[in-house]
């Protein structure tokens, strides 16, 4: 989960704080030193993807920030469990997990909401 969060700021910090890419350019004398905006802004100065930037991260952040509080909730129930119940603790445990991997996909799937947003849409 921590990597899903890291990824997604990655993301976010590089659609933020990116350049044009003329540093990657092909030709060095292609750089004139006279760049195009990259994007459409609107009266207010605001970027189509700066805007899209921010949805990913609160996308993602929301996701992540819940998907731990729900994976520290069955975990802890899943130990109060097996110390009342020490000869159900396989079961527990298994239960314990599939709940956990369910909780995971979400994060991913708004990880994957994210990635969409910001490149496809």
């Amino acid at each position: 989960m921590a990597l899903v969060a890291l990824i997604a700021l990655c993301v976010v910090i590089g659609l933020v704080f990116g350049g044009n890419g003329s540093a990657f350019a092909e030709d060095p004398a292609a750089d004139t030193g006279v760049t195009a905006p990259a994007e459409e802004t609107n009266d207010a100065g605001v970027t189509d993807v700066g805007m899209k930037a921010i949805g990913a991260a609160i996308a993602v952040g929301v996701a992540a920030a819940a998907g731990a509080i729900g994976m520290g909730i069955a975990i802890a129930k899943s130990n109060e469990s097996i110390a009342r119940q020490p000869e159900a603790k396989a079961d527990i445990r298994s239960s314990m997990m599939l709940g956990l991997v369910f909780i995971e996909t979400a994060i991913i799937y708004a990880l994957i909401v994210a990635i969409l947003l910001i490149f496809v849409l």
